[in-house]
C-alpha cells in the first residue's frame, strides 16, 4: 500500500451559525459527487455533550494526535479534557511529529494504532476507508448527527456510505499579514492580481520579501496551485482535475503554470529548503516577509501575543469569469476510529463527544487557534479576531474545496506524485511546461484502478 502524503492540506466548509454554499465533496477513485448545500439547518438547539453514568466504566482509550506543535496540541488536550470531563473515559494522547505522521500513517494504521486517530475529511479518509484500516462509526453519527450538515456528513462518508469521521474544526487558506506593518508602511489590502503586484513592488523597494514561501514539506505549493486553478479556470474544472475527469495535460492547466511561474518573483525564494513554519516566522513573527499564503493554522506560529496583529484577506481576484464563485480552500479536520481498537466503546465515547458544538469549541478557543468549529450550533461569543474574520471569509465564499491532497487520490498526490512535481517546477520554473505537464498525466494514468 502506498504511504499517504503529507498533510493538507490542513476546507470544506460547516461553519457555527453562518450560510456557506455550493460545496463539491469528492469521493475516492470516483466521479464527481455533489454534497448537498453546508448552511443553517433545522438540527434542534445544541445540548450539552454526552454524559452516561456507565461511561466512567468504559475505562482508557488511546488518542494518536499528529499536532505536535505548542498550540494545536494544547487544543487537541483540551477537547480531550472536556470529554474526560464529560464522559468519565480517561484519553491517553500520544503526540507525533506533524509531517512524520502524515508521511508514515499507512504503516501506521497497519501495525498497532491508537484507537483514535486524529485526521482529515475528504479523500484522505476515503482512502484509507476503502482499504480497512478504519472502523465505521455509523452509531456515533446516528448521535451527532443532530450538529452536524448535510456536507459535514458527505465530507465524513466512505465510498461505500458508511460513516468513519467525526468533523471538528476547518480553517481558510487566505494571505495572512502583520497589520501593524501595513500601518506603519502605508501599505492598502490588494483586491486585485495588478494591485497584489504593485504592492509586491512596493515591498521589494521597502526591502520586505512581498510573500513567505516554505514547502520543505511538500504540501503548501498545493495551496498555490489550487487557487490559481480556482481562479483561472473555476471550481468544476479544477475539482474535475484533482478527480481525473480533466487531464493534466490540459492547456488550461499549462496557463496555470505559466501565470504562477510570473509570480514567483513575489515569492520568497528557496521554498523547497524552507518549512512552511520558517516561512511563518518570517511573515508573520519578525516582519520580513509583508504577506504569507497559508491556512489560518499559520496564525498559531506567530505566538499568542502577535495573534490580535494577524490579519489576512482571500487571494485577489485575476480578472476572469470565475472570480464571482470567490473559491478558496478551506480544509476538515477531526477524528477517526481505527479498525480495531483496544476499547471501542471509550473510543467511541470520545468520538461521540468530540461530535458536540460544546467539545468543538473547547479546542478552537484553545489559546492561539485560528480554526473554527464545524457545527452551525457552535457559541461563536468568545471567538478571537482571527476567528471571526476566519467566519466572515468563509461566509462569503461561494465555492470552497478541501485542498489538493484531499480532493485527490492520496497515492498521486503524495511524495512520488503531485508533491515531488511541485518541488521540481519551483526548482526549475523554466522547464519545458508541456513535458511537464504530460509528465504529470502519465504518472496519474500509471496509478491502479480504485
Amino acid at each position: 500500500m502506498p504511504e499517504a502524503l503529507t498533510m493538507h492540506g490542513r476546507p470544506l466548509r460547516g461553519l457555527a451559525g453562518l450560510a456557506i454554499v455550493a460545496v463539491l465533496v469528492t469521493a475516492c477513485g470516483g466521479g464527481a459527487t455533489p454534497a448537498p448545500t453546508v448552511g443553517p439547518t433545522e438540527a434542534p438547539a445544541a445540548t450539552s455533550a454526552p454524559s452516561s453514568s456507565a461511561a466512567a466504566s468504559l475505562g482508557e482509550t488511546t488518542l494518536g494526535s499528529n499536532e505536535s506543535d505548542e498550540a494545536p496540541k494544547a487544543a487537541v488536550q483540551a477537547i480531550v479534557d472536556y470529554c474526560q470531563a464529560k464522559t468519565g473515559i480517561t484519553v491517553k494522547v500520544n503526540v507525533n511529529d506533524h509531517n512524520t505522521f502524515q508521511n508514515q500513517i499507512s504503516s501506521y494504521l497497519q501495525g498497532t494504532p491508537d484507537d483514535v486517530v486524529k485526521w482529515f475529511a475528504g479523500n484522505r479518509l476515503r482512502f484509507f476507508a476503502a482499504q480497512g484500516l478504519v472502523a465505521p462509526i455509523d452509531d456515533v453519527w446516528a448521535k451527532i448527527e443532530q450538529y452536524m450538515t448535510p456536507g459535514l456528513k458527505a465530507a465524513s462518508q466512505g465510498s461505500d456510505g458508511k460513516m468513519y469521521f467525526v468533523p471538528v474544526y476547518n480553517y481558510p487558506w487566505v494571505v495572512l499579514y502583520r497589520k501593524s506593518l501595513f500601518a506603519e508602511k502605508g501599505y492598502t489590502i490588494p483586491k486585485t492580481i495588478d494591485e497584489f503586484k504593485a504592492l509586491g513592488d512596493k515591498m521589494k523597494a521597502d526591502g520586505l520579501v512581498p510573500l513567505a514561501f516554505g514547502d520543505q514539506d511538500g504540501w503548501p505549493a498545493m495551496g498555490t496551485f489550487d487557487i490559481l486553478n480556482m481562479r483561472l479556470n473555476g471550481y468544476a474544472f479544477h475539482i474535475g482535475l484533482m478527480e481525473g475527469r480533466e487531464k493534466w495535460s490540459d492547456p488550461k492547466v499549462k496557463a496555470v503554470f505559466e501565470l504562477w511561474r510570473n509570480l514567483l518573483p513575489y515569492f520568497q525564494e528557496g521554498a523547497p529548503g524552507r518549512t512552511w513554519q520558517d516561512a511563518a516566522k518570517v511573515a508573520l513573527v519578525d516582519k520580513k516577509a509583508g504577506m504569507y499564503f497559508l491556512g489560518t493554522f499559520a496564525v498559531e506560529q506567530a505566538g499568542t501575543e502577535n495573534v490580535s496583529d494577524v490579519g489576512f484577506f482571500p487571494f485577489p481576484l485575476l480578472g476572469t469569469a470565475y472570480d464571482s464563485e470567490n473559491a478558496i480552500d478551506a480544509p476538515i479536520d477531526g477524528f477517526m476510529m481505527s479498525a480495531n481498537p483496544k476499547n471501542p466503546d471509550a473510543a467511541k465515547a470520545f468520538l461521540e463527544c468530540a461530535g458536540t458544538p460544546e467539545a468543538q469549541v473547547a479546542y478552537v478557543t484553545s489559546p492561539g487557534i485560528g480554526s473554527v468549529a464545524v457545527s452551525p450550533q457552535a457559541d461563536t461569543s468568545k471567538y478571537n479576531e482571527v476567528q471571526k474574520a476566519s467566519a466572515e471569509i468563509l461566509k462569503n465564499a461561494g465555492s470552497i474545496a478541501q485542498f489538493l491532497d484531499r480532493d485527490a487520490r492520496a497515492d498521486f498526490a503524495g511524495p512520488s506524485g503531485m508533491q515531488g512535481f511541485l518541488i521540481s517546477f519551483l526548482t526549475n520554473p523554466k522547464q519545458d511546461l508541456d513535458k511537464f505537464l504530460s509528465d504529470i498525466q502519465t504518472y496519474y494514468d500509471s496509478l491502479p484502478p480504485q
